[in-house]
C-alpha cells in the first residue's frame, strides 16, 4: 500500500467560505481556483484510481488558517475545516484513512482547544502548522504548549512552509520576483523554522516530539556538512551573547537534533534529492508524500513522479516499504488492512 501523508484538499464548506471572500493573506487564490481537484471528489477519486493501493491522509491546502482572519475569526474557520475533513474520512475510509487537523495559530489558546477536540473527538492523526505564524517564529513561548500537547498525544506535527510574494528578496524592492519566494523561499522558511526549534531546546524538553517536515527537510540534508561543522562553531561569527550561549543550552550537537525531524518525499520527482534525504534522516524517518494536486497536470503528476523516483532510488525493498506505508502506520497509528 502507498499511504500519501501530504496531499492537499479543501472540504467544500470551508472552500465556499474562504473563496467567497478571500483575505489579503490568501496569496495564491487565483491558482487554487484553477485546480478543481482541490474540491472535486469525483475527479480526485478518478486520479487516485490510476495508482494501485493508493490512499491519502488529508491535509488542508495553504494558506495558513491564521492568515485568513483575526484571532476572533480563525477558530471558527479551523472548526469548519476540521469538521469537513473528519466527515470525508468517515464517508470514504477506504480512500482517506485519516486527516491532519488545522489550527488557528494566531489564537494559541483556541488552537490548543481545537487540537484537543480534533484529536480526541474527531480522530485526527496529527496537526498541521506552518513555518511562521503571521511572521512570528514557532519557538515563541506562546506556542510551546501546543508542541507539548502533541508530544503527550504521541502524534506528529506536520510542518508546512509559508511565505508570500510580499517578502522581498532585497531590501530595496517591495516584492519577490519570478516566484522565487515560492521556489527557494519556502525551503528556506522550513529550514529556518527547524533551526529555531532546535536551538529552543525543544527536543531536549520533548524527546518524543515528532515533526514531519514538508519536502524532506528542505535545505538541511543537502547542507549537512555546512550545518554540522558550521553550527558547532556557533558564537564565533557575531558578538551576540545569545548566539555564544546557545550551544551550552543543548545536550547534543545541533546537527544531531536536525536528524530528529521527519521528512516526506514531496520532491516532485527528484531521485537524487530523495537519496540525499534518505541518507540524512534514515529510512525510519521518511514518509511517502506527494504534495498532490499542485503539479502542472493539476492532480496526477506529482503522485506519478514521486512513485517513480522512490522506485528508482537506491534503497532496499525493506526501506521502501517503510517509506510507502510502514512509517505512516506506525507514527499515525493507522488501522488499515
Amino acid at each position: 500500500m502507498k499511504i500519501d501523508i501530504f496531499p492537499h484538499i479543501y472540504p467544500k464548506q470551508f472552500a465556499d467560505r474562504i473563496l467567497a471572500a478571500p483575505s489579503a493573506g490568501f496569496h495564491m487564490q487565483k491558482r487554487f481556483r484553477e485546480i478543481p481537484v482541490l474540491m472535486n471528489l469525483d475527479l480526485r477519486f478518478r486520479i487516485m484510481d490510476g495508482f494501485r493501493d493508493y490512499v491519502q491522509i488529508l491535509t488542508l491546502a495553504s494558506p495558513p488558517i491564521e492568515s485568513l482572519g483575526t484571532p476572533r475569526d480563525t477558530p471558527d474557520l479551523a472548526r469548519l475545516a476540521n469538521d469537513g475533513m473528519a466527515a470525508l474520512v468517515e464517508k470514504h475510509p477506504d480512500r482517506f484513512p485519516g486527516f491532519v487537523a488545522s489550527l488557528p495559530m494566531n489564537n494559541p489558546e483556541a488552537a490548543l482547544d481545537e487540537m484537543e477536540r480534533a484529536v480526541t473527538a474527531l480522530g485526527a492523526t496529527g496537526v498541521q502548522i506552518f513555518s511562521n505564524v503571521n511572521g512570528r517564529p514557532l519557538d515563541n513561548a506562546e506556542f510551546q504548549p501546543l508542541f507539548a500537547r502533541m508530544a503527550a498525544f504521541n502524534l506528529p506535527v506536520w510542518l508546512h512552509p509559508t511565505r508570500g510574494p510580499g517578502f522581498a528578496d532585497y531590501p530595496t524592492e517591495k516584492r519577490s520576483r519570478y516566484d522565487l519566494w515560492w521556489v527557494f523561499g519556502w525551503p528556506y522558511e522550513t529550514t529556518i523554522a527547524m533551526g529555531r526549534l532546535v536551538f529552543s531546546g525543544i527536543f531536549d524538553r520533548l524527546p518524543n516530539l515528532m515533526i514531519i517536515t514538508h519536502h524532506l527537510g528542505a535545505m538541511v540534508p543537502f547542507f549537512e556538512g555546512r550545518a554540522g561543522s558550521g553550527l558547532d562553531q556557533l558564537g564565533s561569527r557575531t558578538e551576540d551573547a545569545d548566539d555564544a550561549a546557545a550551544l551550552g543550552r543543548l545536550n547534543r550537537r545541533p546537527l544531531d537534533y536536525f536528524r530528529m525531524f521527519y521528512g516526506d518525499t514531496a520532491l516532485f520527482g527528484s531521485r537524487a534529492g530523495l537519496e540525499c534525504g534518505l541518507e540524512f534522516f534514515g529510512a525510519d524517518r521518511v514518509l511517502f508524500g506527494t504534495d498532490m494536486p499542485f503539479d502542472p497536470e493539476k492532480g496526477p503528476g506529482y503522485i506519478r513522479e514521486t512513485i517513480r523516483s522512490i522506485d528508482e532510488m537506491r534503497a532496499s525493498p525493506e526501506d521502501k516499504a517503510k517509506i510507502y506505508e510502514g512509517n505512516a502506520r506506525r507514527l499515525l497509528k493507522l488501522r488499515l488492512r
